[in-house]
């Protein structure tokens, strides 16, 4: 009996969270305990790390999104609060483990799990999505598919958007992007930055780069496409492409 006892507490300390010993966890929960937590005024913010079209199409109330795709090894800028209790869900439950793994990797202390809207019993709204970000005023196309973007907010798209609408034609390079020319300069405030799929950016003031894979390299963020890994290396890696880019609003 005495030897059952350290395996029954390693297995208890299972229960209570992911991860491996020394390393920062998430806590999985049921959704009756989301629907719980999600009752209390306690300052929790709730986190859908869905794609933008899954979002519009149904979400949990007062949930903010955070694309799976657009965690990286950066805080992103709605959960400044290290120590904020975050409620992150998904579709079924996969991207909700691995967002909760980044961001638990990047030292965020009070996260909770609760798998996929698929199960979800409580109130589910179409509201548009609270990302935070400048979401309107730009339609990008590659090729003849019109993608979901989330547009940055900074004077590098605001001086894009005067130069639409814009045809450019890109070029793989690197086997994880493809550039293409602007056509002129336009402002930048370049940082290093680590990209992840579906990131655009603004490359030497008069290129934009559009990733499938990743990089580490000096840019200027200029928004970011809601598709997976997948969808974008499907996209993208089969040859050069060209882009459209025009004012409107995203439906």
């Amino acid at each position: 009996m005495k030897r059952m006892i350290p395996v029954l507490l390693a297995a208890l300390l299972c229960l209570t969270g992911c991860g491996a010993e020394g390393k920062t966890t998430y806590r999985r929960i049921t959704q009756e305990e989301a629907k719980r937590m999600m009752a209390r005024d306690d300052g929790h913010i709730i986190v859908d790390v869905r794609r933008r079209d899954e979002y519009d199409a149904g979400h949990i109330p007062g949930a903010i999104l955070i694309p799976n795709e657009s965690i990286g090894t950066v805080p992103p800028e709605q959960l400044r609060d290290r120590e904020q209790l975050i409620l992150i869900y998904c579709r079924s439950g996969r991207r909700s483990k691995e967002a909760a793994q980044k961001l638990a990797d990047m030292g965020y202390t009070n996260i909770y799990e609760f798998g996929g809207i698929l199960d979800w019993t409580g109130e589910i709204t179409t509201d548009e999505p609270e990302t935070g970000k400048g979401e309107e005023g730009m339609i990008l196309r590659i090729g003849e598919m019109e993608v979901p973007v989330t547009w940055e907010d900074n004077p590098s798209v605001e001086a894009l958007k005067e130069l639409l609408p814009l045809t450019i034609q890109m070029s793989m390079y690197g086997g994880f992007e493809q550039v293409g020319p602007v056509g002129q300069e336009i402002v930048r405030n370049d940082e290093r930055t680590q990209t992840e799929p579906g990131d655009i950016v603004l490359y030497s003031g008069d290129q934009i780069v559009i990733f499938y894979g990743n990089n580490a390299w000096a840019y200027t963020r200029l928004g970011h496409i809601g598709l997976s890994r997948e969808e974008m290396t499907e996209l993208l890696a089969h040859g050069d492409v060209s882009i459209t880019i025009s004012a409107g609003t995203e439906e």
